[in-house]
C-alpha cells in the first residue's frame, strides 16, 4: 500500500509533537525531584569534603539532612569586608543566582586564571562545629574553568585558614580518565594537610605537573593529574582565585584575627 508523500510528511509531524509533548512533559514533572536530589549531592559533598560522609558511605536523603543540619553551620559572607552578613537567610541563599545578577555581584578582575567571570557581593560557607559548637573548619565553594567545563566545589580549611582538610568537586565536566579523576578519592586523599598560604599569605599552592613530595617536605604542591594538565592548572588557578584578595581573601584575615 503506497502512502503519499502529504501523508508521510504529516504523520511524522504528528509523531515528532506527540513525542515533544511527551519530553517536555517529562522533564517538567520530574523537575522539583532533580532539583532536590541535586541539593542533595551538593550536601553528600560538604559532607565528605568535612569528613563526615565516608567516599564508599551510601546513606539516606534523610540522613544526609540530619548531618548536615547537626555538624554543619552555614553563613553568608560579604566578600568586600569579610564580615557576616546578618541581614540575609543563609538557608535560603542561591550563591549562583547572586553571581549572575548584575545587582548583586561585580565583574571578575580581567585576566584572572580561574577565568571566573563573576563574583557575588555576598557568598556562602559553611563552619563544620563540633559538639560544644567550636569551629572545628571551614568549607568555602570554589570555581572555576578546567579544559572542558567549569569545576564546581569545595575547599575545607582548618581554622588556620591554610591548612587543608580535603577538595572535592560536585559539577564539572571533564575528560573521564583523565580531568575527570577531580573525582577520585586517591587525588582527594593527597590535599589533607597541604597549605593554602605562605608566611606572608601569598595564596601559593599549586596542582604541579607530576609528582609532589609528602605534605610535611613539600606542603604547597599537589600532584598533577595524568595526561590533564589544563585541568590541574584549572585547580590550582580556582583554588587561589578564591582563597585569595578578589574573593575570600577578607574573611579569612577577619577570621584569623578575630576566630569566628
Amino acid at each position: 500500500m503506497a502512502f503519499s508523500t502529504k501523508y508521510i510528511v504529516g504523520f511524522a509531524a504528528a509523531v515528532c509533537v506527540v513525542c515533544s509533548i511527551f519530553v517536555a512533559g517529562s522533564a517538567v514533572a520530574l523537575k522539583e525531584r532533580q532539583d532536590i536530589n541535586a541539593v542533595v549531592d551538593k550536601q553528600k559533598q560538604v559532607l565528605k569534603v568535612a569528613g563526615l560522609l565516608k567516599e564508599d558511605e551510601t546513606i539516606s536523603n534523610a540522613e544526609v539532612a540530619k548531618r548536615f543540619e547537626t555538624n554543619l553551620v552555614p553563613r553568608v559572607v560579604n566578600l568586600e569586608t569579610g564580615e557576616y552578613a546578618a541581614d540575609v537567610d543563609a538557608a535560603g541563599f542561591d550563591q549562583d543566582k547572586a553571581a549572575k545578577d548584575p545587582a548583586t555581584s561585580e565583574a571578575a578582575p580581567a585576566g584572572n586564571p580561574a577565568k571566573v567571570q563573576r563574583v557575588p557581593k555576598q557568598a556562602l560557607i559553611y563552619q563544620l562545629v563540633g559538639p560544644d559548637k567550636a569551629i572545628k573548619a571551614l568549607i568555602i565553594p570554589v570555581e572555576g574553568k578546567g579544559l572542558w567545563s567549569t569545576l564546581k566545589g569545595f575547599i575545607a580549611l582548618d581554622t588556620d585558614t591554610t591548612t587543608v582538610q580535603g577538595l572535592t568537586f560536585y559539577s564539572h565536566k571533564e575528560t573521564p580518565g583523565l580531568g575527570g579523576e577531580v573525582d577520585n578519592p586517591k587525588w582527594k586523599a593527597l590535599w589533607p594537610g597541604r597549605k593554602v598560604f605562605d608566611d606572608q599569605w601569598n595564596a601559593k599552592l599549586t596542582v604541579v605537573k607530576g609528582q609532589a613530595g609528602p605534605p610535611a617536605d613539600d606542603p604547597f604542591r599537589v600532584d598533577g593529574l595524568a595526561g590533564a594538565t589544563l585541568t590541574s592548572r584549572g585547580v590550582t588557578h580556582l583554588v587561589q582565585f578564591w582563597l585569595g584578595a578578589d574573593a575570600f581573601g577578607p574573611y579569612l584575615k577577619r577570621f584569623r584575627e578575630k576566630g569566628e
